[in-house]
C-alpha cells in the first residue's frame, strides 16, 4: 500500500475519528494482556499429560477475539493512512512533506495558523 500524505487540514478533519479508534484499540490492549497472562498463568501451572483444560480453550479462544478487534481498528487506522506507533501512548503518525525534512518534526507555527 503506497504511503498517504496528509495536508495538515486533512490530518485536522481526520483526527477525531482516528481518536476514536485509537481509544477503542487502548481500551482493548490491556484487556488482551490481562487474558494472555491469565493464559500464561495457566498453562505453567498444567502438566503437558493433563493435556489442554477447558478452561485453556476458552482463555485462548478469548485472546484470539480480541486480537482479531484490535486488528481490525489497526487495519482501519491504515486505511485511513495513519501508522501506529504503539499501545503505550496510542501514539498515531500522519504523514506529511514540509520543505524536504526527513523524520519527526513539529509543524511550524506558520503552517499550523494556516
Amino acid at each position: 500500500m503506497a504511503r498517504k500524505y496528509f495536508t495538515l487540514a486533512e490530518a485536522n478533519r481526520t483526527l477525531p475519528l482516528v481518536k476514536r479508534v485509537v481509544s477503542d484499540i487502548l481500551s482493548l490492549h490491556p484487556q488482551w494482556r490481562d487474558l494472555v497472562s491469565q493464559y500464561e498463568l495457566l498453562v505453567a501451572q498444567a502438566k503437558p499429560e493433563w493435556g489442554e483444560s477447558a478452561e485453556q480453550v476458552q482463555l485462548r479462544s478469548r485472546i484470539s477475539d480480541v486480537a482479531r478487534e484490535i486488528d481490525r481498528y489497526l487495519a482501519e487506522l491504515a486505511q485511513i493512512g495513519c501508522v501506529f506507533k504503539g499501545f503505550d501512548q496510542g501514539l498515531v503518525d500522519f504523514y506529511g512533506k514540509l520543505e524536504g525534512y526527513a523524520g519527526r518534526q513539529p509543524i511550524p507555527e506558520v503552517v499550523n495558523s494556516q
